[in-house]
């Protein structure tokens, strides 16, 4: 793809990438950073791009599931959402829920952090960061399959774990994967 081509493509779907980015983080800086990376993405694949027929396809999804990890990070993290766009009445969650939620989060953080460094690592990478497993492969240089299997043996390890929490506090409100 010549830079021309790139530059094209660059101007003619800015806008459209970033409604769709900001439908769904509802953050101006953050759209904006969202569409940034999928221009990064579509100049890092070079002459790939151009076997392709709809690259503006391409560009939808790429920025949909940029903004999808956007979105689980900031979940993840326990980031309030702010705006009118995003209050919700119709199932609020309850002072205790919230405590529970909270608590229930640092649990899962000191089991992750008690595991080995490999699974700590992998459960990071996949959980946290929110990696496919071919990135986590690129980065790690392992295989996927055995990154599969590490993964779903350290998610196993983290759910006996909490479990075990649960069990002693004799409590069992949310399981460590509805935390994850």
């Amino acid at each position: 793809m010549t830079r021309k081509r790139f530059d094209e493509i660059i101007h003619s779907q800015y806008r459209k990438l970033f409604m769709i980015a900001y439908r769904i983080v509802k953050n101006k800086p953050e759209a904006e950073d969202a569409v940034q990376e999928v221009y990064l993405k579509l100049w890092t694949m070079g002459e790939k791009l151009d076997e392709y027929n709809d690259i503006e396809a391409i560009a939808v999804t790429i920025i949909k599931n940029k903004c999808i990890d956007v979105v689980r990070r900031r979940k993840f993290n326990g980031l309030a959402e702010e705006g009118p766009s995003v209050l919700s009445f119709e199932n609020p969650v309850s002072p205790y829920d919230q405590m529970v939620i909270k608590e229930t989060k640092e649990i899962v953080r000191k089991i992750i952090s008690a595991l080995s460094p490999n699974f700590r690592e992998l459960v990071q990478l996949r959980e946290i960061d929110g990696l496919s497993y071919e990135e986590i492969a690129s980065i790690t240089g392992a295989n996927i399959n055995s990154i599969r299997v590490s993964v779903s043996r350290a998610r196993q390890i983290i759910k006996e774990e909490y479990l075990k929490h649960s069990y002693e506090r004799g409590t069992s409100e949310k399981t460590a994967g509805e935390v994850l």
